[in-house]
């Protein structure tokens, strides 16, 4: 597992009260991980800026619990999860959420449409859009340990072993558990676009 030193550096120096650490930490942090929360978010800008800036700040009080095993920013991202998945379950009627991606077909092609090039046909767009959304509610969804899972290997690109090390689980288990999480993955997201791509 990859040890991020300069990050492990940067934490140090915020620990020790460092006023350009922090700066450098909000300068290279905030306007990525708002991106992060405002694509989780269905673009609520207001609730984007305010969850964001509660992530931070657990961040910096979390930060002597850092200890460079992943990137500084996808500590972050788990962070800032936690906050949406908070915020969310406070505001029950807010069903606009975060996701991942999947190697069943109809999922992987959702994917893939991402990196589409734009389409001047609105039907399309929308699909797009809904399909992204949909990725997103369907994530959120999962039991946490699922979700961090499949981010970790189809977004950040761990392998299964990495995944078993930062879970404290066997290499077996971790393959079990993806497999699950999978399977769960699908199951909601199939049914949540069932009645988007079937009009």
């Amino acid at each position: 597992m990859p040890i991020y030193l300069d990050d492990r550096k940067l934490a140090k120096r915020l620990l020790a009260g460092n006023e350009r650490a922090f700066d450098q930490f909000f300068d290279e942090n905030f306007s990525r991980l708002y991106r992060f929360a405002l694509a989780r978010l269905s673009g609520e800008e207001d609730v984007a800026m305010e969850i964001v800036q509660m992530a931070l700040s657990r961040a910096l009080k979390k930060i002597h619990s850092y200890r460079g095993e992943a990137a500084l920013f996808t500590w972050l991202c788990m962070i800032c999860r936690n906050e949406i998945a908070d915020w969310t379950r406070k505001n029950a009627g807010y069903r606009k959420h975060i996701v991942l991606t999947e190697d069943y077909p109809d999922i992987r092609a959702a994917v893939d449409s991402f990196t589409a090039p734009d389409s001047d046909d609105p039907r399309l767009r929308y699909q797009r859009y809904e399909a992204a959304r949909l990725i997103q509610v369907a994530l959120d969804r999962l039991p946490p340990n699922y979700g961090n899972a499949l981010e970790w290997k189809y977004i950040e690109g761990f392998s299964v072993r990495d995944i078993a090390q930062r879970m404290n689980i066997s290499s077996a288990a971790a393959q079990s558990t993806l497999a699950r999480a999978r399977r769960a993955f699908q199951e909601i997201y199939s049914t949540l676009a069932q009645p988007v791509f079937n009009e």
